[in-house]
């Protein structure tokens, strides 16, 4: 897995190389200390991911992923923070950012870096519980008029809750398989890119 890791901070951006390195199936690149930087050396190494810090001088992390989520909206973005800002997170979400992790939480980014490359979305648990208080409601969603079936609706809630296929299968009687199906299906109508996402939007929605 090729990275890039952007860090105004040298000496963490050097621990992370290090560390990162030690595995055996992680390369880094290059290493950048600003948005603008990121942009760059993102256009230059095309990475599998983009580990990037939020507050940066010059260009914030959010300004450098919006300009290449814009221009490679397939890009995987990873930001690693040491804060749990909830303007950063929303606007992590809504920029299509693949997950935001805590820095302190060191021992979850090989992990979460794979889930990134292989096109998965993460997000720490302390921020996912968050997601009620901190995104604003609108009036309630007509899901109907997409197209959106009641079994449909029951996993939309589900997978807003955080549960995974398998517990979704579980409490709704279905297979893995089947739950797949609908999200894709769900995903499709909603025009909406995975899980995440579909998340923030049935708290924006209810």
């Amino acid at each position: 897995m090729n990275i890039i890791i952007v860090d105004d901070d040298r000496l963490v951006a050097l621990s992370l190389k290090t560390i990162l390195e030690a595995n055996n199936d992680i390369q880094v690149s290059a290493i950048g200390k600003n948005g603008e930087e990121a942009i760059t050396l993102y256009h230059t190494y095309k990475p599998d991911v983009l580990l990037m810090d939020i507050r940066m001088e010059t260009m914030t992390g959010l300004e450098a992923a919006e300009q290449i989520l814009h221009q490679q909206p397939d890009a995987n973005i990873l930001f690693l923070t040491t804060f749990l800002d909830d303007e950063y997170i929303v606007r992590a979400l809504h920029l299509g950012a693949k997950g935001y992790i805590l820095k302190q939480n060191f021992e979850s980014l090989v992990p979460a870096l794979n889930a990134v490359a292989n096109g998965q979305s993460v997000f720490g648990s302390e921020i996912i519980t968050r997601l009620p208080d901190f995104l604003n409601s609108t009036s309630h969603f007509d899901y109907t008029s997409k197209g959106i079936t009641e079994k449909e609706q029951e996993i939309i809630e589900l997978v807003a809750e955080g549960l995974s296929n398998r517990e979704i299968a579980g409490q709704l009687y279905l297979s893995e398989g089947t739950v797949r199906n609908y999200l894709s299906s769900i995903l499709e109508k909603l025009t909406l890119r995975d899980r995440t996402q579909l998340a923030v939007f049935y708290y924006q929605h209810r």
